[in-house]
C-alpha cells in the first residue's frame, strides 16, 4: 500500500479538518459499514447506512464508497439530493493498519458553476436521458434527434462536414443487414478516430453522417476530412473482409451563420465529391492526397445543367436560381438541346425543358432521346405553363422526372433539381457497382471451374493451357455459327453457357486409373474401353449434385461431359448419338477438342501444324463433323493461331483421350 494511504489516527484526524474547511461534508466510514452499504442492511438500527443521508430507500447501485473501498482508491461522481447538487469524493485510507473510506461531498451551485443550457446539458447526462433519446443505438454516434433539437440553429461551428457511405445499399442487399450494421459502426469508429471527443458525429440519415468541429482553423479541418476519407478506405470490416469501405465528404468551413443553412450546403457539396467517390469536396474544390485543393478542378465539381427554353428571360431566371451551384447550358430550341447532348453526353447532369418551342418542341426532344436510350441516364424536368393533365401525363410517360409549372418558386425548383440530380446519381452508382460485382462473381465462377478442369489436367500429366484453348476456340465457333445460321436458337447465354461449361469436359478422367490415364505407349482395347468410360463417370459427377443439378451451368456441363466424343455419322461414344440428336454444345466442344489435340503435342505424337490438322479434320479422318461447324472452323482459321497464343501461348500437354 502506498505511504499516502497509511495514516495513524492522529495524521487522519488533522487531515480530516483540513478537508472541512472546503467540503461540505466530511466523514469515515469503516470496513463494516461499507460492507453494509453495498448489501443494503444496516448492520444495526442506530447505524445509519448512507442512502438514508440521501433520502433514499436503498443503497445506490454504483455506491462510490463501496467502489473505493475495493479497488483500494480514489473515486469521484456526482449526486443530487432533491434539487441540490454535490460532488462526492471516496478515498480509501487504512488508519493504524485498519481500512477505511474518507468520504467527502461538496455543494455545487448549478447557476454560477455552469451556464443554463449547458445545466440541462449536464443534468440530462446524470440521468441518462442524453444516451435513451439523443443517441443512434447502433453506432453510439448522436441521431438526427440531436440535431433538430439541440443543433440545429447553432452559429458558433467552424467545421461542417456531410460523409456519405459509397453504395451502403449494395453492402445490405448482398451480404444482409448484419453486414450493414457492421459496416456503419466501422465507419464511425474510423470518425471517431480522426476528431476529438468533444466534436460531435451525428447519424443524420441511414448512411449519411455530419461531423461538427468546433474551435478549429480551415488548414486543420481540411487535413481532418482527409485523414478520415483514408482511414475509412483503409478499414477492415470485422467479418465481412470481401468489402471495401469508401466515403464521399462534402466540407464548410464558416463563421456566424446557422448551422441549418451549412449543413445544406455541406450537403450539395458531399453529392459533388460522390461524382467521383471515396473524395473529399470543399467550396475550393477537390482535397487531393496530399491535403491540397485543386483549384482547376472546382469547375469540374460543378455539375452541368441544361436549360432549353425558347423564351430568353426563362432561361435568365432560371439560370439566376441555379447559377450559384451548377454550370449552366443553354438552348433556346430541340435541335440546340439534341447537339448539345451529342456534344456532352451525360456530361449533363439534368435538363430543365420547355414544352412549346420552335423548330422542336419538348416532346419531341424526349422520343429522340428514349430512341437513343438518354432518358435512362439523363434526368428531364419539365419547365412549363401548361399544367393540363394531357400535357403532365403525356410528359410523365416519355420518362420525365418531375414536372414544375410557372411561374416558378426559386428554392422549389433548386430543391426539386437537387433532389433529382441526387436520385440518379445515386441509381447510376448502384447500377455501376452491380455491373460490377456481376462481373467479378462470373469471373470467380469461371476461375473456379477452371482451376478444377486444370486439376484433371494436371493429374492428367498436362499443363493446363488444354483448358484455355478449349474455352476459346468454343466461343469462336459459335460466333461464326450464329452468323450463319439461326437453326440452333444460341442466345448470348447460351453462348456463355457452353463457353464456361466446357472447361468441364474432362472431368470423368478424374475417375480413371492414373496407370492407365498416363501409360505413355499405346493402350489395349480393354485399357481404351475404360478410358471411354469417362464421358460417363463426369455426366454421373455433375447428375449427382442434388443441389445444382437443375442448374442451367449443370445442364449445360452434363451434355458436354457424356457427349463430347459422340460423333455426327452415330459412331462416336458411349450413346452412338447421330446428327442433331448430339446437342450443339458437345458438336462445338468436340470439333475444338479435336483440333487442340492435333496441334498440341501428345505423349503418343507430336503436334501437327494448323495446316496439318485442317485437313485431317476436313478429310474425316478424325471423325465426322457437323458440316456447318467445318464450316465455322474454315471461317475462322485464319485467326486461330493468333487467338490461341493470345490466350496463352503454343500448348504443349499430353492428353491421354486419342480422339
Amino acid at each position: 500500500m502506498e505511504a499516502e494511504y497509511q495514516l495513524t489516527a492522529e495524521e487522519a484526524e488533522k487531515e480530516m479538518e483540513q478537508l472541512r474547511k472546503v467540503f461540505t461534508i466530511v466523514r469515515l466510514v469503516d470496513a463494516n459499514r461499507i460492507q453494509c452499504l453495498a448489501s443494503g442492511k444496516p448492520s444495526s438500527k442506530t447505524d445509519c447506512s448512507c442512502y438514508c443521508f440521501w433520502g433514499k430507500n436503498k443503497p445506490c447501485e454504483n455506491c462510490i464508497s463501496a467502489i473505493a473501498f475495493r479497488d483500494k482508491a480514489e473515486k469521484t461522481k456526482l449526486e443530487f439530493l432533491d434539487s441540490v447538487l454535490y460532488q462526492v469524493f471516496s478515498k480509501y485510507v487504512e488508519i493504524d493498519g485498519v481500512p477505511y473510506v474518507i468520504e467527502m461531498l461538496k455543494k455545487l451551485d448549478l447557476e454560477t458553476l455552469i451556464d443554463k443550457s449547458e445545466s440541462d446539458k449536464l443534468v440530462n447526462q446524470i440521468f441518462g436521458l442524453d444516451d435513451r433519446i439523443y443517441r443512434d443505438v447502433l453506432t453510439g454516434a448522436y441521431n438526427r434527434r440531436y440535431y433538430e433539437e439541440e443543433l440545429k440553429t447553432s452559429v458558433n461551428i467552424q467545421g461542417v462536414a456531410m460523409i456519405d457511405l459509397d453504395d451502403f445499399k449494395i453492402y445490405n442487399d448482398t451480404f444482409g443487414h448484419s453486414a450493414g450494421d457492421a459496416v456503419l459502426k466501422t465507419v464511425v469508429k474510423q470518425i471517431r478516430s480522426c476528431v476529438r471527443s468533444t466534436d460531435s458525429i451525428v447519424r443524420y440519415g441511414g448512411d449519411e453522417f455530419l461531423l461538427l468541429i468546433p474551435g478549429i482553423d480551415e488548414d486543420t479541418f481540411v487535413k481532418k476530412l482527409r485523414e478520415i476519407r483514408e482511414r475509412v478506405f483503409a478499414a477492415d470490416v470485422p467479418g465481412y473482409s470481401t468489402i471495401h469501405l469508401s466515403v464521399s465528404v462534402g466540407g464548410l468551413f464558416c463563421n456566424n451563420e446557422m448551422l441549418e443553412k451549412v449543413v445544406e450546403k455541406a450537403d450539395r457539396l458531399m453529392y459533388q465529391a460522390k461524382n467521383q467517390k471515396n473524395t473529399v469536396v470543399t467550396e475550393k474544390g477537390i482535397v487531393d492526397a496530399n491535403g491540397n485543393t485543386d483549384l482547376v478542378k472546382k469547375e469540374k465539381v460543378r455539375q452541368q445543367i441544361l436549360v432549353v427554353d425558347d423564351s430568353e428571360m426563362n432561361r435568365e431566371i432560371l439560370s439566376d436560381m441555379l447559377g450559384n451551384d451548377f454550370r449552366i447550358l443553354e438552348a433556346e430550341n430541340g435541335e440546340e438541346c439534341l447537339q448539345l447532348l451529342d456534344q456532352y453526353g451525360t456530361g449533363i447532369s439534368a435538363i430543365l425543358l420547355d414544352i412549346v418551342m420552335p423548330k422542336m418542341d419538348g416532346f419531341e426532344v424526349l422520343n429522340v432521346m428514349e430512341r437513343k436510350h438518354l432518358i435512362e441516364d439523363i434526368p428531364v424536368i419539365m419547365i412549363s405553363s401548361e399544367d393540363s393533365d394531357v400535357y403532365v401525363r403525356r410528359a410523365y410517360e416519355l420518362g420525365v422526372s418531375d414536372y414544375i409549372s410557372r411561374p416558378f418558386d426559386a428554392k422549389v425548383v433548386y430543391q426539386r433539381v437537387f433532389n433529382t440530380i441526387k436520385l440518379y446519381a445515386k441509381q447510376r452508382r448502384l447500377s455501376t457497382l452491380i455491373g460490377d460485382q456481376i462481373y467479378e462473381k462470373e469471373k470467380n465462377n469461371r476461375m473456379m471451374i477452371t482451376i478444377l478442369s486444370h486439376i484433371v489436367e494436371f493429374r492428367n500429366g498436362e499443363s493446363g493451357m488444354h483448358v484455355l484453348h478449349i474455352n476459346r476456340l468454343t466461343e469462336k465457333i459459335l460466333e461464326c455459327l450464329v452468323q450463319k445460321t439461326d437453326r440452333y436458337h444460341l442466345s448470348y447465354s447460351d453462348r456463355y453457357l457452353i463457353t464456361t461449361a466446357s472447361a468441364l469436359h474432362d472431368i470423368g478422367k478424374i475417375g480413371i486409373d492414373d496407370k492407365i490415364l498416363n501409360k505413355p505407349g499405346k493402350l489395349t482395347k480393354d485399357e481404351f474401353e475404360i478410358i471411354k468410360t469417362h464421358t460417363l463417370i463426369g455426366a454421373r459427377m455433375l447428375e449427382d449434385m442434388e443441389v445444382y443439378k437443375n442448374e442451367p451451368l449443370v445442364k449445360m456441363a452434363y451434355q458436354i461431359c457424356r457427349w463430347h466424343h459422340e460423333r455426327y455419322d452415330g459412331k462416336g461414344y458411349p450413346d452412338g448419338l447421330k446428327g442433331d440428336d448430339i446437342p450443339i454444345s458437345a458438336q462445338v466442344v468436340a470439333l475444338a477438342d479435336v483440333y487442340d489435340a492435333l496441334v498440341s503435342d501428345r505423349v503418343y505424337k507430336k503436334a501437327y501444324s494448323h495446316e496439318k490438322a485442317m485437313e485431317m479434320i476436313l478429310a474425316g479422318e478424325c471423325g465426322t463433323f457437323n458440316p456447318l461447324l467445318l464450316e465455322c472452323l474454315t471461317d475462322i482459321q485464319d485467326t486461330l493461331q493468333e487467338d490461341l497464343n493470345a490466350g496463352g501461348g503454343v500448348m504443349q500437354t499430353q492428353n491421354r483421350t486419342k480422339n
